[in-house]
Formats: C-alpha cells, structure tokens, sequence
C-alpha cells in the first residue's frame, strides 16, 4: 500500500477515509470491522495505523471469519481463506457421518473447527509443522475439544488413528516455489513461507498426503486437498496411483478447486 497519514479515526467517516487514501478496496466494509473490534478511540487509531502501514486485516483485528466462526489469526499464521469454506462443504457433504477428522497443514486450525461445528460430535486432530501455527490452532480448536500436534504431517499424528479416519482435511500449500514472488504483498511479508511454497511444480507436499493417506483414512473415508485449475490433473493422478479414487469438485463463485481420494 501507498504510504499516507492517517486521518485521525474520530468516526467511522474519517476511518473510511484513511483507508481508502491507503489503498484499501473495501473501505467501508474494513472501517466497519475495525471500529466493531476496538474497545476503545486509542484502539481504533492504532488499528488503522497498523492497516495503512500494510498489515492484513486479519491480523489487524486478529481474527478471520470462517463459515460463521470467529477463528483467531495470530501474526506469522497463514489466514484461512474464504475459498478454502468449499474443502469444508465438501467435506462434509461426503462424509456427514464422520466420526474422526484430522485437520493437517492446520495453519490457524480454521478447517478442523468448521468441520467439528458442522458435524457436532466429533474425535478432532490438527497437525502443523509451524510452532506458530500449533500454538494459535489450540485455542481455535478448544471449544469442540480438538487436539493439535507438532511435526511434519503424518508423523505429527497419534499412531492409533491408522485406519479410522473419517476426513481427513490437508490445506497444502501449493504455490509453485518460482510464483511465490507473484503472490500479493501481504501474503509474502506476513504470512509464514512454508504455508505457501509447494515446491517446483507447488504439489510436492500433495504427493506427500496423497501417498501417505490410505494408510491413515478408515474405509469409505476421504481425503481432501486445495489445489489450483492448472494443477488438478496432475493432482488427481497422485491420487490415482495411491488406490485413492480421485475426483475434482469446483466452486467457480469461489475459484476453489479441491481434489477429493476416497479409500477403498
């Protein structure tokens, strides 16, 4: 964002105008949040400080909405984003009966406590290799009584769920390692680079979950990964030649493409 003065936030008039002076494409809608979040006039300036400076504001008012939820976003976490709601519909739409999910490459652990809302009782685990990650996701996954483990994917999770997992949820990153440099601003200095670097060709930890997961998924139980429109032949196929049966579901509204491996 452009460098500017803020104009002192003495209404929601003069944060609008901030705002948009910065740069800021939904002014109105971001002015509205920010003056809801603050407690206090002090708050309110800092806030907007914060947001013309170039903090996402996610991490301005330090929590995102996802499908209804309020999941806190601590600085240096990935933040969920709203195209990642259709891996969770999906989910869900698949597997209603679910009884054990894991939620890997949690990030703030959003996915995992979407699902446990949208299935009601339910034996929740979420894994990330980013200390940050893991410490932001245990209190987004507290209340539907979540477990959070540190470690590089599967060798994060307790060995007694081989088998029995019923969804298994992995929001990869998958930006293709020479593309990262193409990513907006506030991604690239603020959000944490191995919740975006997917490798050369951005699906390098996909084939990871993708070989890893018949061994961890209950029969019947599915496995679901964020991908883009160019890299969802190759993803399919990784899927494939694990015995997953692979399929693509899209959300054009959305721009989402999710990659669904059901086990045998």
């Amino acid at each position: 964002m452009p460098s500017v003065s803020p104009v002192p936030p003495s209404s929601h008039d003069s944060v609008v105008v901030a705002l948009r002076a910065a740069g800021c494409v939904f002014a109105e809608d971001e002015a509205e949040l920010i003056r809801a979040t603050a407690r206090t006039p002090a708050e309110t300036a800092a806030m907007v400080e914060r947001r013309v400076a170039g903090l996402p504001l996610e991490l301005v008012v330090g929590w995102a909405e996802f499908r209804g939820l309020r999941i806190t976003v601590d600085p240096g976490v990935f933040v969920p984003r709203r195209r990642t709601e259709f891996l969770v519909e999906q989910a869900l739409a698949r597997a209603p009966g679910a009884g054990v999910v894991v939620d890997l490459c949690c990030g703030s652990g959003a996915v995992g406590a979407a699902l446990a809302a949208g299935l009601g009782r339910v034996e929740l685990h979420a894994a990330d290799i980013d200390p940050a990650a893991v410490r932001c996701a245990r209190g987004n996954v507290a209340a539907a009584g979540g477990h959070v483990h540190q470690g590089d994917l599967f060798d994060a999770l307790p060995g007694d769920l081989r088998g029995r997992v019923g969804i298994l949820a992995a929001n990869v990153p998958y930006v293709p390692s020479d593309e990262i440099g193409l990513l907006p601003l506030e991604a690239r200095a603020h959000e944490p680079l191995v919740a975006l670097d997917g490798g050369t060709d951005g699906l390098d930890v996909l084939r990871r979950v993708a070989a890893g997961a018949p061994r961890w998924l209950a029969p019947g139980g599915c496995v679901l990964v964020e991908t883009s429109r160019d890299q969802a032949p190759t993803a399919l196929d990784a899927f494939e030649r694990n015995g997953l049966a692979a399929h693509l579901a899209v959300s054009e509204e959305l721009y989402a493409h999710v990659v669904i491996g059901v086990a045998p």
